[in-house]
């Protein structure tokens, strides 16, 4: 049984009960979830062979101070990092380290800005100077799963309609949807109920009303789905080492369909985009 509740009189845990957002609730998000984006965005031009993502886990933390607002993965259930950084054929969760990035790598990079209380959630791919087809290939495939997956959210329709837009078409295109992660509630808490899948079949899963704040961040695979986590913890890799990518953006669902809080001010949220 899916139950709904007014946010301004849900307890700040996870219960289980889906929130619904007023709007000004959705103001808070935007203002964090475009920070998010900007820091996003002023990346672009740092993400160059040679520097390391411990580089890329300072400038986030900076940032966040620079404009009063805290990551919200630093000490998040023991993770030590400003932000999450993952190459090549790690999944998600990677952690950032000393070891420089290497032209035709390919990264995600994951920030979570707090923000007046206010959990603004993205993540996307950056190309490591001249990445090779397959890698571009894979990034425009996962890009485009996100943008389907976005297009389903509407009220009364169910997450399922999110994963099986997902699923359907990154199975067209020969790539496989990592099961094991998903997407999440997100506004005042860091992850929140509903999960939303990015598989399954569209009359699944809760349904969608208007008020309704989450993440949508599939993971695409060029080899097969599945992944383990390494032994510290955190960090998922693809079990037959094949290239992996993400893409995530935060939405609300509003009486017509749903709004982008997490949208690149400057253009640079999708694959080609971000050089």
């Amino acid at each position: 049984m899916v139950t709904y509740i007014d946010a301004a009189s849900a307890p700040l845990k996870n219960t289980g009960a889906i929130r619904l957002y007023s709007a000004d609730d959705f103001e808070g998000m935007r203002r964090a979830c475009q920070l998010t984006a900007r820091c996003l965005d002023a990346l672009v031009p740092m993400v160059q062979p040679g520097v390391t993502t411990s580089a890329i886990d300072r400038f986030v933390f900076e940032f966040g101070m620079d404009h009063g607002a805290l990551p919200a993965t630093l000490n998040y259930r023991g993770y030590k990092y400003s932000v999450c950084t993952s190459i090549n054929h790690v999944v998600c969760h990677g952690m950032p380290e000393d070891k420089p990035l290497r032209d035709g790598d390919i990264v995600n990079i994951d920030v979570t800005f707090l923000l007046d209380g206010w959990h603004g959630d993205s993540s996307r791919m950056y190309p490591v100077g001249q990445v090779k087809r397959a890698a571009e290939r894979l990034m425009e495939v996962t890009h485009e799963c996100l943008m389907r997956g976005i297009a389903a959210v509407r009220p009364g329709a169910r997450t399922g309609a999110i994963g099986e837009a997902i699923q359907t078409f990154a199975e067209a295109e020969r790539c496989t949807v990592v099961r094991d992660f998903c997407g999440h509630g997100v506004g005042r808490l860091f992850h929140d109920s509903p999960n939303i899948l990015h598989y399954g079949k569209a009359n699944e899963g809760p349904e969608m009303r208007e008020g309704m704040i989450f993440t949508i961040e599939p993971m695409i695979n060029l080899g097969k789905p599945h992944v383990k986590v390494l032994s510290d913890g955190w960090t998922a890799v693809t079990r037959d080492r094949s290239l992996t990518a993400q893409y995530e953006h935060t939405v609300g669902v509003t009486a017509t369909g749903c709004e982008i809080f997490t949208l690149s001010p400057a253009g640079l949220d999708a694959p080609g985009l971000n050089r």
